[in-house]
């Protein structure tokens, strides 16, 4: 989305040409944004509170003795809102990625980048955790332009090696935060009361994330958005004209010009301050249009309304809004396009919500043990024998027992197989399955049966039975 092209003088159009992060000699253009302040940082700031709470408490609840959530790539065991996702349920797992994914096409369309402004980890800890810090030792961004130039003296050294040794220990912190997530808080609580020998894996991932966190929130920093992540290129095909974003109102804006004392003004109500790209974590200028590198962080809407205020025009010259309400003073949040997103996901949803629902703690299959007969048995009954596999989808010991439901129908397991399950286990063995004559109707019959814990149903499913033709 862009503002039209009558709205801008073609000397506006150059910084489309470059990407500001760089300078002309190839290296990196280093970004001082100045201290937030505002209404909509108060917001921001209570909801990192909250946002920053429930992060860091969720690794810590328990549901049914379990996490609430786990992302154990590695060991193949994931855990969604206590649900437990094994080997054997992978397809459930990538349909809640597809969920998830149409949900942010959703979301992007509706309106804009809200989350990488208000939710996105990388924006939250680094505009209101590490920068809040940098602030606090260095000062705002004239005090911290001045110590970078200045040389090492016995005071920036000070500065800077409190403000590094709290960002290492924040990223420590944040790498725990992380494993925790990964391999639940039980086996990140080993490196602690446990020698490092014992567990050198977990050791070697906490050391290895402190310095990936430590690196991306002291050097990486606003690159990590306009570089790295994808989310800032995709916008351009997610978004739309209706679309929700911090935008600059150009018809009002425009033609900018320096407020002149006694001098009476024809121009738009931009005073050209340059606040807003003062305050602006990665260095754009909103007035502009939106662009790649905005994050919709709302710094740009405070500092223009705080100047706003204090020239007496009306506050709201950069605000969350949309094209056509800039252009036409309309605007339509759900267009037909965003009803077929809508329309996708609840599909996705309710096919995600139905397997849920059905979905059993155990998944066996038994098949006719190839090559063989049945069997008459001299009291007229028939067996057929059988190899089975019981795969335990939960994060939980088993101990199931196999039975035949289908009337006068019995079971013997050749040998003993071993039937405790272990979390995401399986047990495998042979079985024969004998059925009374008086229960089968034919050559191909349906036995049913069940796979049962103590008093409690966890599957029913069914096989055929071989039997003679009468």
């Amino acid at each position: 989305m862009q503002p039209s092209p009558t709205a801008w003088s073609v000397a506006d159009e150059s910084f489309r040409d470059h990407f500001n992060e760089v300078r002309e000699d190839g290296r990196r253009n280093w970004f001082y944004p100045q201290k937030p302040t505002g209404t909509w940082h108060t917001r921001r700031v209570w909801f990192t509170v909250a946002l920053l709470t429930v992060l860091f408490v969720t690794p810590f609840i328990r549901v049914n003795d379990q996490p609430l959530f786990l992302f154990n790539i590695i060991e193949r065991k994931i855990i969604v809102f206590g649900l437990f996702i094994g080997p054997q349920d992978y397809w459930l797992f990538g349909l809640t990625m597809l969920s998830f994914m149409v949900f942010i096409v959703l979301f992007t369309t509706i309106f804009g980048r809200l989350w990488c402004g208000w939710a996105c980890p990388q924006t939250v800890f680094m505009e209101m955790v590490f920068r809040k810090i940098e602030y606090a030792i260095e000062g705002d961004r004239p005090k911290q332009m001045a110590l970078d130039k200045a040389p090492w003296t016995s005071d920036k050294i000070m500065k800077k090696g409190a403000k590094w040794t709290i960002f290492l220990f924040i990223s420590f912190l944040i790498a725990n935060l992380l494993l925790a997530y990964g391999v639940g808080v039980d086996e990140l609580q080993k490196i602690v009361t446990e020698p490092v020998a014992e567990n050198p894996g977990l050791f070697f991932g906490v050391v290895v994330f402190t310095a990936i966190f430590f690196f991306n929130f002291t050097w990486l920093r606003e690159q990590a958005c306009t570089v790295v992540c994808p989310y800032g290129r995709l916008q351009g095909v997610l978004m739309d004209r209706n679309s929700v974003v911090v935008a600059y109102d150009y018809k009002r804006g425009e033609p900018r010009g320096k407020l002149r004392k006694n001098q009476e003004r024809t121009g738009g109500d931009c005073i050209s301050c340059m606040q807003c790209v003062n305050v602006c974590p990665t260095g754009i200028d909103i007035r502009n249009g939106i662009q790649m590198e905005c994050v919709s962080c709302t710094a740009c809407i405070d500092a223009c309304d705080h100047i706003m205020e204090k020239v007496g025009f009306e506050k709201g010259l950069i605000r969350y809004t949309s094209e056509n309400a800039i252009t036409n003073g309309t605007s339509k949040l759900f267009t037909t396009r965003t009803y077929g997103y809508i329309a996708v996901l609840v599909l996705l949803w309710s096919v995600l919500g139905y397997m849920v629902v059905t979905r059993t703690n155990t998944e066996t299959t038994l098949l006719r043990a190839p090559g063989t007969q049945y069997i008459e048995n001299p009291d007229g009954s028939i067996s057929n024998l059988y190899t089975f596999k019981i795969f335990n989808k939960t994060n939980r010991i088993i101990h199931p027992t196999l039975r035949v439901d289908t009337p006068g129908g019995t079971l013997r397991f050749a040998g003993k197989p071993d039937l405790s399950l272990e979390g995401a286990g399986m047990s495998e063995g042979t079985v024969f399955i004998t059925v009374p004559k008086s229960s089968l109707t034919g050559r191909k019959n349906e036995v049913k049966l069940s796979v049962l814990e103590g008093s409690q149903m966890l599957e029913a499913f069914s096989t055929t039975f071989i039997a003679p033709e009468e």
